[in-house]
């Protein structure tokens, strides 16, 4: 079985930084793409970034660019997510993704780590 597990939510003030990590365990015969979403009650989960396997290429949502930043360590089976000037509306828990397609949605992603809780406070 493949297992992804979250770390790094926290409480941050609006401004502030914080970084995630998601550790990849289990079963790993296959290249993944890996990536961020998030969800915040009563909505439906949402994209936040992505990096493929390679690291070499990286995606991010319109809300997040320039603030976030997406990296993997694939000799540790990590994907980061690096958080900067966070605002109150990023609060939310923070899903890692893995995937065999680069561009990954919901319904591509095979594996979910269960979840992280970020709070920016104004």
């Amino acid at each position: 079985q493949v297992q992804l597990v979250e770390s790094g939510g926290g409480l941050v003030q609006a401004g502030g930084s914080l970084g995630l990590s998601c550790a990849l365990s289990g079963r790993t015969f296959r290249s993944y793409h890996m990536g961020w979403f998030r969800q915040t009650p009563g909505k439906e989960r949402e994209f936040v970034a992505t990096v493929s396997y390679s690291g070499g290429s990286t995606d991010y949502a319109d809300s997040v660019k320039g603030r976030f930043t997406i990296s993997r360590d694939n000799a540790k089976n990590t994907v980061y997510l690096l958080m900067n000037s966070l605002k109150p509306e990023d609060t939310a828990v923070y899903y890692c993704a893995a995937g065999t397609t680069p561009t990954l949605s919901t319904t591509r992603v095979m594996y979910w780590g269960q979840g992280t809780q970020v709070s920016v406070s104004s």
